[in-house]
């Protein structure tokens, strides 16, 4: 389950800054009210926490990743 939500935070991380590459529009700044506020920096954190939880994923077992899905 920690996986899977790792994953979802990481994409919605990875979909922001296509936007902000491509667009230069930071999405999860602009909902929560700049790069500065207290939630966009939750968001962030959490994405970066995502980002090493999911290092892990490199040194699981492919057969114990299958049986989680």
């Amino acid at each position: 389950m920690l996986d899977r939500i790792a994953l979802a935070l990481l994409i919605i991380g990875g979909l922001n800054w296509g936007l902000l590459g491509i667009f230069e529009f930071d999405l999860v700044a602009f909902i929560f009210g700049g790069q500065g506020a207290f939630l966009s920096r939750i968001v962030y954190t959490l994405v970066a926490i995502s980002a090493v939880w999911c290092i892990s994923l490199f040194f699981k077992d492919r057969e114990l990743l299958a049986d989680a899905a």
